[in-house]
């Protein structure tokens, strides 16, 4: 894991932004040099261990997505080098890890998509029947596949803090019925197209989640990390049963191991023996190599 990275050192740019897993610095006004270091966070605390290769795993799929799925719509991709907007010192933190974004106002909504019933959308449903105001049909059981995929919206929170889940009619109040139809819309439309493709290589997407954000002529742009083990539920095919949490290509492992700590989620967490943080990094490696080919080795 020496080649891990848990936060950047970059002198040549200035210091935009640092989230639970990416830092972004500015290149120039308008552009933004987006890395994916190796923090995992779970229960939304972020570990002061790294799992390997898992910042380019992140940026990896990312990549694939956008080529895949997003041909047709605005994105924040430029196309620009990253290891030529840093000082020559500073590439190998941005090799296989980092993209040149347009610099973009974000829409402050985590936009999921949910094919299946599961985890908190599990939780609300038995409550209440319903998810983010949507009704569900009587008598799902736990990860179940949905009549159709539905839209989930959550305002987002401060790092550290959990996202609200929100109704369709308080995108509607936050941006207008305009942007709010548009990014609804395209949640749904790139779900389906990333689970059908999925399914062809024995993956089932059973949720995401997208952020958008507006350009300087106001127009809705696919942003930020796509389709990733840290943004979605990956679960094999061959191992998803009804009734069932699936196992899952993601830090489930990391969660399941914190879960016998005594431990009350707030930081700092305890630190994973080496098995756990190693079964994570394959974990990620495999949905990565299953959804695009690309080995571990290559990363």
């Amino acid at each position: 894991m020496s080649d891990s990275i848990m936060q950047t050192t970059i002198k040549s740019l200035p210091l935009v932004y640092r989230g639970k897993v990416r830092e972004c610095y500015a290149v120039g006004e308008d552009k933004l040099l987006m890395i994916a270091t190796d923090r995992i966070s779970a229960f939304d605390v972020i570990l002061s261990v790294p799992i390997a290769k898992k910042g380019k795993v992140l940026t990896a799929l990312t990549k694939f997505w956008f080529d895949k799925l997003a041909a047709d719509m605005p994105t924040q991709l430029t196309g620009i080098d990253p290891e030529s907007v840093v000082a020559e010192d500073e590439r190998c933190q941005v090799r296989g890890r980092a993209m040149v974004v347009k610099r973009l106002k974000p829409i402050l909504i985590e936009c999921v998509a949910r094919g299946y019933i599961i985890g908190g959308g599990w939780k609300d449903y038995q409550a209440t029947g319903k998810v983010c105001g949507v009704t569900l049909p009587a008598g799902l059981k736990m990860a179940e596949k949905l009549p159709e995929p539905i839209f989930t919206p959550a305002a987002k929170a401060e790092v550290g803090t959990h996202d609200e889940n929100i109704s369709f009619e308080k995108v509607v109040e936050m941006y207008g019925e305009s942007i709010a139809t548009q990014i609804r819309d395209l949640t749904l439309k790139l779900y389906k197209r990333a689970a059908d493709y999925a399914a062809t290589q024995g993956i089932i997407i059973a949720d995401t989640k997208f952020e958008f954000g507006l350009d300087e002529n106001g127009n809705v742009c696919l942003m930020d990390e796509v389709l990733t083990p840290d943004s979605s539920r990956f679960w094999p095919a061959d191992q998803y049963d009804i009734g069932i949490s699936p196992p899952s290509f993601d830090k489930q492992f990391i969660r399941d191991w914190l879960e016998t700590q005594d431990w009350d989620k707030t930081p700092p967490a305890p630190i994973p023996p080496a098995d756990v943080l190693q079964k994570t990094s394959d974990k990620y490696i495999e949905a990565l190599t299953r959804l695009t080919g690309i080995k571990g080795e290559s990363l």
